[in-house]
């Protein structure tokens, strides 16, 4: 049981994490299409390592939760870590650059 626990949350991360990475893509090449998108390109280039961290921490925990009960929880503190702090990363990104068009 804890083990399909592991594996909802680590996926669930990984879909956070993803869709971080995904935003930051579309957010830089909407940058770089357009004239003076250079600090917009900049900003973006500096949440790389976060987005490249919390995408690898969510990796590791899906393959961690193949095993044993202790291996599980350090899946889920692993997973639901890095899926959390891609979500606030996403959302400080979203809302730094979101308009009502």
């Amino acid at each position: 049981m804890l083990d399909l626990i592991a594996v909802i949350i680590v996926i669930v991360a990984l879909v956070a994490t993803l869709a971080h990475v995904g935003y930051l893509a579309l957010l830089n090449s909407a940058a770089n299409k357009r004239a003076g998108g250079g600090p917009i390109a900049q900003y973006v280039r500096s949440r790389w390592p976060i987005a490249g961290v919390t995408t690898a921490g969510a990796l590791l925990g899906l393959l961690l939760t193949g095993g044993s009960g202790f291996v599980d929880i350090l899946a889920i503190l692993i997973g639901g870590g890095s899926g959390a702090v891609a979500v606030k990363s996403l959302e400080s990104t979203q809302k730094k650059y979101k308009t009502d068009s």
